[in-house]
């Protein structure tokens, strides 16, 4: 049966109630020697099904999320909970989303040339940008301020102070702060593409929380080819094999991924096939018997491959599929 990931925020649904008893023997095979031997066989199947189109190598295919932080952002618990909600209010004019508002076209730089492509607005990044607003806090109002105040609507109306007498919220506190822009500017953000790191067009904007500037990719929909289809092995998955979920960084020759492991796996081992044009990578775990949550846990790991990664794909050795680059 498949793990699937419960969402963030969101209360996790137990299948099996428990984790493995104490004392449960794992389920052969448990040594690395097959769990490795196991993952180099699919990982060959995958790397030789890999077969792109010919816009991966001709046109902008990113493979990183389109918002992008420029710097350490100095996040608080939070900030970061806002960030990775999209949590935002703007204090800026931002243009009325018609043609005569948009930029002219932006040019991509890649490290082997360069492509024109047509931006969106400032207001249509902000709006891709912003996922909603946070929900209420203890003692905070829930609307707009009214003639008397924040939470105050007016004369006979009702009042929300926060105090013993105020409502009384299960929310964390952390789960009520959005973030301020204050200011918004067309610049370049680096994004990594199927043709390695890119300087992009991107809407740069100021937030008064945070320390380095929000970016959003202004390259428009029409100009962004999608992520090819994976290739999956027809075979099944190998035992105690895990697939990555996504790329946490890439600095140099050194990659960090998530693995999607089960809340009683053991034995978490990074693995890698690494090749002239792409690079799979997975995981080696030992599950233990008796009954466990079915519920997908991410594990980061970290490997140094022989060379820095460059315009090589990373592949996930179970779907094939190539992995983004993602910040939330």
């Amino acid at each position: 049966m498949r793990r699937t990931a419960a969402l963030l925020g969101l209360p996790l649904l137990m299948i099996v109630a428990g984790c493995a008893p104490a004392g449960s023997e794992p389920v052969a095979p448990a040594d690395s020697d097959s769990r490795r031997d196991a993952f180099t066989q699919r990982a060959t199947e995958v790397a030789e099904a890999w077969r792109p189109a010919p816009a991966w190598t001709t046109g902008y295919v990113p493979v990183q999320d389109p918002t992008v932080l420029l710097g350490d952002p100095g996040f608080t618990e939070a900030t970061r909970t806002a960030f990775q909600s999209g949590w935002y209010r703007d204090q800026v004019d931002l243009p009325a989303d018609l043609p005569a508002d948009l930029p002219a076209d932006g040019t991509i730089r890649f490290p082997d040339g360069t492509l024109t492509v047509p931006l969106i607005s400032a207001a249509t990044a902000y709006g891709q940008l912003d996922q909603g607003d946070p929900p209420p806090c203890g003692g905070r109002p829930k609307g707009p301020a009214g003639p008397n105040g924040p939470g105050r609507p007016g004369p006979g109306g009702p009042t929300i102070e926060p105090g013993p007498d105020g409502p009384v919220s299960s929310t964390p506190q952390t789960a009520c702060v959005p973030l301020t822009v204050t200011a918004v500017k067309l610049g370049t953000a680096p994004v990594r593409t199927s043709r390695g790191e890119a300087q992009v067009p991107a809407w740069l904007f100021t937030v008064e929380e945070l320390s380095a500037p929000v970016a959003r990719v202004a390259v428009a929909p029409s100009a962004v080819t999608a992520l090819p289809e994976p290739v999956a092995p027809a075979s099944p998955a190998p035992q105690g094999v895990v697939g990555a979920q996504d790329l946490r960084s890439v600095d140099g020759a050194t990659l960090t991924w998530r693995l999607g492991v089960g809340s009683c796996d053991t034995g978490i081992t990074p693995l890698v096939q690494e090749r002239d044009d792409v690079v799979v990578v997975g995981g080696g775990v030992t599950t233990a018997t008796g009954q466990c949550t079915m519920m997908l846990k991410l594990e980061p790991v970290t490997a140094t491959l022989k060379a820095p990664l460059g315009d090589r794909p990373v592949l996930d050795v179970l779907t094939g599929a190539p992995l983004r680059l993602t910040t939330s």
